[in-house]
């Protein structure tokens, strides 16, 4: 059986090690943070499957209050969208 490919809304392909920019919450407001892919899942606790990601926040967010920390989140893959791949470290 062949594995179900995730894409973002523009058709890009998210897989492990992509850049991608997702909608994040600030107070009262909603801010863009970009992250690193770590890991696709799947969450079924609400009856139906949703998409989700493990991101790797790289600490570049919108607007002008800082990020308080740069724990790996898990965000559902619904609004984000892919910006690059990550760099190989040599």
């Amino acid at each position: 059986m062949a594995k179900s490919r995730l894409n973002d809304f523009t058709g890009a392909e998210i897989v492990p090690g992509a850049i991608i920019a997702y909608p994040t919450r600030q107070g009262n407001m909603v801010r863009n943070s970009e992250g690193v892919v770590l890991e696709t899942l799947s969450d079924k606790s609400t009856g139906r499957v949703v998409p989700m990601l493990k991101v790797k926040p790289t600490g570049r967010d919108s607007g002008f209050i800082a990020r308080k920390t740069l724990a790996v989140q898990k965000v559902s893959a619904e609004h984000v969208v892919v910006i690059g791949m990550q760099e190989e470290s040599k």
